[in-house]
């Protein structure tokens, strides 16, 4: 990239070169502003790890774009907020000691007439140095926000804010065509001819977008507050068990049926049952009807909803490309394991003494294994009545990326056996629909064999014994070492025994 040229044709640095000239005491802490044309938010990454973790995140709805489509300038009220959030946001950063923020802006602050006269205003009031960006380049850092989420993700990004929508081809860890359109809600309210005379302005838009970025993506991934808010909608519609929004799908069918649901709805009413702000709410109806044409030009087989946008992107930004190829859930994994283990490090040991358990499964399912694995320990602070619940809550409502939401309860049911010999009459039935059978056995089985290489919680397993898998004869043998046979008492017999149950083969130990 050469630079990053605004509507009033100035040049600004590369962004990987504003990250690379910030001073080493805030490399452990990123903070980052992004000045949209609905809201303005403060992140705080706790340092550049493959999997963001939050150390702040706070977001006014400024509107800083309400209303610029019809004035051409930025709207009086959204100014007097965003002015007053940026303030607090520069005073934050100072106590935090995170100084400089980058801060980014976006279609409001590129477009308006008065956008430079407030940019200096924030400049020599608060200090703060808003680096306005083109379309192209939002686009850019929104894909590489989905990246950051999903390091195999293929298909289009589409990111939908106040007074813009951004197109981006994602594949193989890249990000290419990227376009940008007038399909924010804000300038939609300003369309003339009514219900029929906003569908043909959308559609005629969307065609040409599809004509620019091709129609043969299999996968939307929407990125944006008003994609979120009629995802939040879906899921209150079909009565869906979760409610985090990251990597939640939803088919073309299930976008008509959300979209005719909201029409229906009284507005007000919904809103109140999933916690959407009426700011936020005021967009939903327009932003659904972009939504609409998107599936019907597109034709995606699914939708995927991503939390992870602009602001990660710029952390992505930062990472090398040896931190960008590892696995979000594994990295976050190992450091909530760093965090809150009594063992730190003996997840991965736990995972080489049990795969005699498991042989050759598929990567994706191995990796679900690691990462149980290494998040086997970590809610052992919680009374012993709550563990098994505790942990499978945990894992549900992490913040982890790279995880669909099937995975989340996959790993919930092996945490919740890694505590509790059954399931049965478990608050979290209503979750373990998203499994099939065998997804529900197989978690059973690994937190089994968790539940039992606890109790070898030396410094390695293996030290203690051997495990060893004997297809044809349906046997699972135990070979203890003399170390282990010390640590093999009656409780540790019982597991071993349900663990092989579980599994529908025999026990066996040997010493």
């Amino acid at each position: 990239m050469n630079g990053v040229r605004t509507t009033s044709g100035k040049q600004h640095e590369p962004l990987g070169k504003l990250f690379a000239k910030l001073p080493k005491r805030a490399l452990s802490r990123v903070g980052v502003v992004d000045v949209g044309s609905n809201s303005i938010r403060l992140v705080v990454f706790d340092g550049a790890a493959r999997s963001p973790a939050y150390f702040y995140n706070e977001k006014v709805m400024a509107g800083l774009g309400a209303e610029m489509a019809a004035t051409g300038k930025l709207n009086p009220k959204g100014v007097v907020r965003g002015f007053e959030a940026l303030q607090r946001f520069a005073a934050l950063a100072k106590g935090m000691d995170i100084e400089p923020l980058t801060c980014v802006a976006t279609a409001a602050v590129r477009e308006a007439e008065d956008g430079p006269a407030f940019r200096q205003k924030v400049e020599r009031e608060t200090g703060l140095k808003l680096l306005v960006i083109d379309g192209e380049e939002e686009a850019r850092l929104s894909a590489q926000g989905v990246l950051l989420g999903w390091p195999d993700a293929k298909g289009l990004v589409c990111d939908i804010g106040g007074n813009s929508m951004e197109l981006a081809e994602v594949a193989n860890g890249q990000v290419g065509r990227r376009v940008t359109s007038p399909l924010g809600p804000f300038r939609l309210q300003q369309v003339k001819g009514g219900k029929e005379g906003l569908r043909k302005h959308i559609r005629k838009i969307v065609l040409d977008l599809a004509e620019k970025m091709g129609a043969d993506h299999d996968r939307i991934y929407l990125v944006g507050g008003s994609w979120r808010a009629i995802a939040r909608l879906d899921m209150e519609r079909s009565d869906y068990p979760m409610t985090v929004l990251h990597e939640y799908r939803m088919t073309p069918k299930a976008v008509e049926e959300t979209v005719e649901f909201i029409a229906a709805s009284n507005l007000s009413e919904i809103r109140s049952k999933v916690n959407i702000s009426s700011s936020r709410m005021e967009l939903v109806p327009l932003a659904t009807r972009v939504l609409s044409e998107l599936v019907s030009v597109f034709k995606p087989k699914d939708l995927a909803v991503s939390s992870y946008g602009i602001r990660e992107g710029l952390l992505y930004e930062h990472m090398s490309e040896t931190l960008r190829k590892r696995d979000p859930l594994i990295e976050a994994a190992r450091f909530s394991e760093r965090q809150m283990a009594r063992i730190p490090g003996f997840g991965r040991k736990l995972h080489d003494f049990l795969q005699p358990v498991f042989g050759d499964v598929p990567p994706e399912r191995d990796r679900l294994i690691r990462a149980a694995c290494l998040l086997h320990d970590t809610t052992w602070r919680t009374h012993p009545d709550y563990r098994a619940e505790a942990c499978f809550d945990n894992v549900t409502r992490a913040n982890m990326a790279a995880l669909s939401h099937s995975e989340r309860v996959f790993l919930g049911v092996s945490l919740l056996h890694r505590y509790k010999n059954n399931r049965n009459n478990s608050p979290m039935a209503r979750f373990f629909a998203l499994l099939s059978e065998d997804e529900l056995r197989d978690a059973e089985i690994l937190g089994k064999a968790m539940r039992f290489g606890a109790m070898f919680a030396i410094d390695d397993p293996s030290d203690a014994a051997t495990l060893k898998l004997r297809r044809r004869d349906k046997v699972l043998s135990l070979q203890l070492t003399r170390t282990g046979r010390s640590l093999m008492g009656e409780v540790a017999v019982s597991r071993f025994k349900s663990l092989c149950a579980a599994m529908g083969v025999e026990p066996s130990i040997e010493t």
